[in-house]
């Protein structure tokens, strides 16, 4: 049975991550934050909070001491615009960067008031190092998260997330830079340009997914882009990670930074479309690419932003030797799946469960 010393509090509980992450957690006495309750049971509690909001800041305060959490994971993130119904880029500044200012405040405070929280885990993203990445880059590289708001924001709370952890008291904090979440329950940027599934808001896309249509893989012309490089995560391994870090790691002051993705080696994107039977259309140009991206997404037939191309078209790894090492003997016990085998899982379900993920609607968090 969970007690006040094994509470936890997560922001975003009700996204893809966040379920996932419940199922690691029967253990724990679990405080879910987010604009609605997750479908899933074995919350504790559960409050309704915009992130996005300044007043969000106190009444977290008020949730952390009264619950007597002892742990933070910080999921809440918009990443997808349409899915999220959060269009409006001011606002999704204020839930991103300034929504994960607010959460490491609450912490602070509650801490410097008597709580006794010992642990934060906040996910950055690969997207922060940005889009073409000369070699498998280490925690120590520069972050250049450019372009797509997404990537922008994940690059500006990293900074926050890093520059704040001494406020935080006796706390560690685990800043994770995964790479692209992937199994057969995501929905993503890349993930919906593989699967082709019309995933716009207008009428035109909800007509094409009645009928099974697939959209085609836009990409420039050129053998290098096919060659281009990419890792994946299985959104499973994730969640096993982050409990492992709730259960085991260390619990003193300060910061651990590590990049995340699946075993073995990295993909080339043709190999990735190959895994996905996708259709591509090959444009001579970039530029031509992006007006063709803008040219759906106008017309509400594609979720997949314009702005997403140099993440589409770019080559981007990781070194993930820190994390092989912080998990020692347990590392294939928790990272269980391949980047192969991530990725495949991503087109495991049927067409029609694929359909049913890309359409359904999503939190404000990490997916």
């Amino acid at each position: 049975m969970a007690d006040s010393q094994n509470t936890l509090l997560i922001t975003g509980v009700a996204g893809n991550l966040g379920s996932r992450l419940l199922q690691q957690l029967a253990d724990f006495r679990i405080v879910g934050v987010d604009l609605a309750p997750p479908a899933t049971a074995g919350l504790w509690r559960f409050e309704s909070l915009d992130l996005g909001e300044e007043s969000s800041c106190d009444a977290l305060v008020a949730l952390l001491r009264e619950s007597q959490a002892t742990a933070v994971v910080h999921l809440a993130f918009v990443i997808d615009p349409l899915r999220t119904g959060v269009l409006d880029l001011g606002r999704m500044w204020q839930i991103n960067v300034s929504g994960t200012a607010r959460v490491m405040e609450a912490i602070a405070e509650t801490n410097r008031m008597g709580g006794s929280i010992k642990k934060f885990i906040f996910p950055s993203s690969v997207s922060a190092y940005g889009s073409d990445l000369p070699r498998p880059v280490d925690e120590g590289a520069p972050l250049q998260g450019h372009t797509l708001a997404y990537a922008i924001h994940k690059r500006v709370a990293d900074e926050v997330v890093r520059g704040r952890t001494e406020q935080l008291g006796e706390c560690r904090t685990y800043l994770l830079r995964p790479h692209i979440f992937v199994g057969a329950s995501m929905q993503n940027y890349l993930v919906g340009a593989l699967r082709g599934t019309p995933t716009g808001k207008g009428p035109l896309a909800a007509w094409l997914r009645r009928r099974g249509t697939r959209l085609p893989l836009i990409l420039p012309r050129g053998g290098r882009h096919l060659q281009n490089k990419f890792q994946f995560l299985h959104v499973d391994d994730m969640a096993r990670l982050m409990a492992y870090i709730l259960r085991e790691a260390p619990a003193d002051a300060g910061i651990t930074v590590m990049n995340v993705a699946g075993r073995g080696e990295p993909l080339s994107f043709g190999e990735c479309a190959r895994i996905a039977h996708a259709k591509m259309l090959r444009l001579p140009t970039r530029w031509l690419c992006r007006l063709a991206l803008r040219f759906a997404w106008d017309l509400g037939i594609s979720g997949v932003p314009p702005d997403s191309l140099p993440y589409i078209a770019g080559s981007y790894t990781m070194d993930t030797r820190r994390l092989n090492a912080f998990l020692g003997d347990k590392y294939e016990q928790i990272i269980q799946h391949t980047v192969r085998e991530a990725l495949v899982d991503s087109f495991a379900a049927s067409p029609a469960a694929a359909r049913a993920t890309a359409s359904a609607p999503s939190s404000v968090a990490a997916n």
